[in-house]
């Protein structure tokens, strides 16, 4: 709303969104595991407060869903993590944003000689990360990440660089196997990672 652009190129954008997540999940299979396997692994360390849970249910009683369902899902899990699931987190955050910057520079490259509004509908796209939405609640609650919008532009810099660089195919291959994906340092210096890589093929 309030966009000033085209419902179809709207529609078009999303849509191109999409089949670029399932072109990205149908080519690297291997890719929901890992990323399951590494929320299991910060699961692994969560403790509840059962404390806390117990006041939650005497609190808000069985009656009222909803009021039960808020309690349950603050205060009862422990704050603090260990050095192993703040390591843990850093992975799942970095992987975040791998996959939503190769989304975003792929479908960048293939709806700009076709819509030409790309500009905002990118715009739309990053202010919406920025305020978050399910996805994000949902990590922010149960695991205590906060996607930083930084981090999403640092990989889509990173995917458009080495396109630039070594072309789409070469691109892709990074997503050949979990052991070459770039890892969080490499979003800091995405030219320095790129040359890296290349130097190494």
């Amino acid at each position: 709303a309030g966009l000033g652009v085209p419902d179809e190129d709207v529609r078009a954008y999303l849509a191109l969104r999409e089949a670029a997540h399932v072109r990205l999940f149908t080519a690297a299979p291997w890719l929901p595991g890992h990323l399951h396997n590494l929320i299991e692994r910060y699961a692994a360390g969560i403790s509840i407060d059962l404390e806390a849970l117990d006041e939650a249910v005497r609190d808000a009683g069985f009656t009222e869903p909803a009021k039960l369902q808020e309690a349950l899902t603050t205060g009862i899990f422990a704050t603090h993590h260990s050095d192993e699931q703040r390591e843990t987190l850093a992975s799942i955050e970095t992987l975040l944003a791998l996959i939503e910057g190769w989304v975003q520079e792929v479908t960048l490259r293939a709806a700009a000689p076709h819509v030409p509004s790309i500009g905002a509908l990118r715009e739309m796209m990053r202010r919406r990360r920025a305020s978050g939405g399910p996805a994000e609640d949902t990590f922010a609650t149960l695991l205590g990440l906060e996607l930083r919008p930084r981090r999403l532009r640092d990989a889509a810099t990173l995917w458009a660089t080495l396109g630039q660089q070594a072309g789409a195919e070469r691109r892709d291959a990074v997503w050949s196997h979990p052991d070459m994906l770039p890892p969080a340092a490499a979003l800091d210096d995405p030219q320095a990672w790129g040359a890296m890589l290349l130097g190494g093929a």
